[in-house]
């Protein structure tokens, strides 16, 4: 799985730590994710989609297994 996280933060100019308060989980998490070491769970997932103002594809994508 593929994510946008860090151009999505770059585009609303907020840190790790700040998104991380906004949808209560540790900078830690949201820098796993961003580098591909961590899936967020349904509940995560959309949180962060409504953080953003976008749907989930729009923050996540699966990526081709050929």
């Amino acid at each position: 799985m593929t994510n946008n996280l860090k151009v999505l933060r770059a585009i609303k100019n907020i840190s790790q730590e700040e998104l991380a308060k906004q949808i209560s989980v540790s900078r830690q998490t949201i820098n796993a994710m961003e580098k591909g070491k961590y899936v967020p769970s349904t509940v995560l997932a959309l949180k962060l989609a409504r953080y953003f103002k976008t749907s989930i594809e729009d923050v996540f994508s699966l990526e081709n297994t050929d």
